[in-house]
Formats: structure tokens, sequence, C-alpha cells
């Protein structure tokens, strides 16, 4: 059985995952220098692994007879992954994903919770996905991390 909790936090992830692929690809392009060359590859690569996800909660939530928003239901929320004013701050960058990622790892795993609870394996399933996909970005982006320390 699903629930309100369930279809909101699927909705809720389908815009977040739409904002995370709109922020990494300004980023990839608006970076500059010979230190965001890595950054920048990463971000467009993870682009089509968001979009992806987004593309499977859609999915769900149409086998749950509901409807994906559109763009109307969207209020960004990710400030903290805007492009930087010195398109040379790498590290802005890389500390704006980690929140990202961290804030997704936190909305996927309380979906596995709430479809746990509401006995809705297949759900779960696709939150279980989507997360081994967000923790290996987080992981990703430590390194990055630990590359350019914050001064």
């Amino acid at each position: 059985m699903t629930t309100d909790e369930i279809t909101d936090l699927l909705t809720g992830a389908y815009i977040d995952e739409f904002e995370t692929a709109m922020n990494y690809q300004t980023n990839a392009i608006v970076l500059d220098g010979i230190h965001a060359e890595e950054v920048k590859t990463s971000l467009e690569e993870d682009i089509q692994e968001e979009l992806d996800h987004a593309r499977l909660l859609g999915e769900r939530l149409k086998q749950l007879d509901e409807s994906p928003p559109g763009s109307e239901s969207f209020a960004a929320n990710q400030h903290d992954l805007q492009p930087p004013a010195d398109t040379t701050d790498v590290q802005s960058v890389i500390e704006g994903v980690l929140e990202a990622e961290e804030d997704a790892i936190e909305t996927y795993r309380s979906l596995i919770e709430a479809a746990t609870e509401a006995n809705d394996p297949v759900t779960e399933d696709v939150a279980v996905t989507i997360l081994a996909d967000e923790e290996a970005h987080r992981t990703e982006f430590r390194g990055f991390q630990k590359e350019f320390p914050m001064d």
C-alpha cells in the first residue's frame, strides 16, 4: 500500500534530481582552470545518471497512479551548488556537490524506510538502486575534496 509520504518523497526526489542535473551542467560549463578539468568531467558524466534517476522516479510515480510534476512545481533548493562568482573556485563546487549528495542520500534512506513500512518492495528497490549511485558520487567528490583542501 502506497502512502502519501512515499509519493511525496518520490516527487521531491524527482524534482531534486532535475535540479542537480541543471546545477551539474552549469558548473561543468562555467568552471575554469587546469584544476577544474577533472571535476568538470565528473560532473558531465553524472548529469545523465541524475536524469536516469529522475526517469526511474517518474516511472515509479506513474506506476502508483501519480503524475510526475512539471516545471511549475519546481522550487530551487540547492543554494550551495550555484555556480561560483570566481569560476576557478573549484572547492565551492565540490562542497556544493557533497551537500547535494548528502541531501539525496538522506532522501533515499527516508524513502527506503517509508517503503519498507508500507510493504512497497518496488519503491524500496528503486530507492536502494539510486542510493548506491548517490553514495558512489559522494565518495568520488570526497576524493576531490582531499585534493582541494579548504583554505
